[in-house]
């Protein structure tokens, strides 16, 4: 028994000892956030969905979907440490259209908004080279590495848009339809999402949607830090698996989900200094 004691003691101990340990990765230089509002923003229709929107103009976008995103990143003349990003957002949007009285029929498309920003990255003046994981390796063969150029690292953050209207337009609307490339510059995994191929008819009735969209954007670099490290503990809790496999029995036991079905007692902005309530601010 004492034996067993002075082993439990002397890994407690270990697990608390502490010691300088070097970790790699990325260091945030510069970040924003942004709300913007895209008006007019033409929807490369299939060519099912063409058909439907030149036979009525009774239509409304039903959901929008960020389903792809391509970041240029370019360093600003003049200056220093400064960069360019171009953003490209490719949005899925599926809608639907009263074709006759009782008779709706769904189509989707896709959205494509441009934003650009300059943050600070810094400069490097290192080239980065990673192995990648492939096993056959032997002399040369199948072995790569990307050398790096020395920019930093673009990242976008950002939640589905808000549909804010959405019309349909004859070709030639006084109203121009924005839109920041042509139907040949969309990703080949993007017109995958659809179902059907996409047309560009210049001739024909256009979809055009206003979104609204939020987002973060960020840019890093890689980077090297000394922390305090402890070793690794197991845990003292225990894997526990399901004593019945009864479903209701085990809904049962799930807690009533009250919050889903409070009605917020605040408006939805609410101060940085209000109490937070049952059923308000969380």
């Amino acid at each position: 028994m004492s034996d067993n004691r002075n082993s439990s003691s002397y890994t407690s101990d270990r697990c608390r000892d502490r010691d300088m340990i070097c970790i790699d990765t990325y260091r945030v230089l510069d970040s924003c956030r942004d709300k913007d509002c895209f008006e007019n923003v033409r929807v490369y229709l299939t060519d099912c969905g063409q058909e439907i929107v030149d036979r009525t103009t009774a239509v409304r976008a039903k959901s929008a979907k960020v389903v792809w995103s391509y970041i240029n990143i370019d360093s600003v003349p003049f200056n220093r440490g400064f960069f360019q990003l171009s953003i490209k957002i490719y949005v899925k949007i599926t809608a639907e259209a009263c074709l006759a009285p009782g008779k709706l029929e769904e189509f989707d498309g896709i959205a494509v908004v441009e934003k650009k920003v300059i943050l600070f990255g810094s400069e490097g003046n290192v080239n980065v080279f990673k192995s990648e994981l492939n096993g056959d390796c032997f002399c040369g063969k199948g072995c790569r590495a990307v050398k790096s150029n020395n920019l930093p690292i673009a990242v976008l953050e950002t939640v589905d848009p808000i549909i804010l209207s959405a019309k349909v337009v004859e070709p030639h609307h006084h109203h121009c339809c924005s839109c920041c490339c042509s139907l040949d510059e969309v990703p080949e995994c993007v017109c995958s999402t659809v179902n059907g191929s996409l047309s560009d008819d210049r001739d024909s009735n256009k979809f055009v949607v206003s979104l609204g969209l939020f987002s973060i954007v960020r840019i890093e670099r890689p980077a090297q830090y000394l922390i305090n490290g402890v070793e690794y503990c197991v845990p003292e809790k225990e894997c526990r698996a399901p004593v019945d496999d009864n479903p209701c029995t085990l809904f049962k036991n799930m807690s009533f989900p009250t919050n889903e079905f409070c009605s917020p007692s605040h408006p939805p902005h609410c101060k940085d200094d209000d109490k937070p309530k049952k059923c308000g601010c969380d």
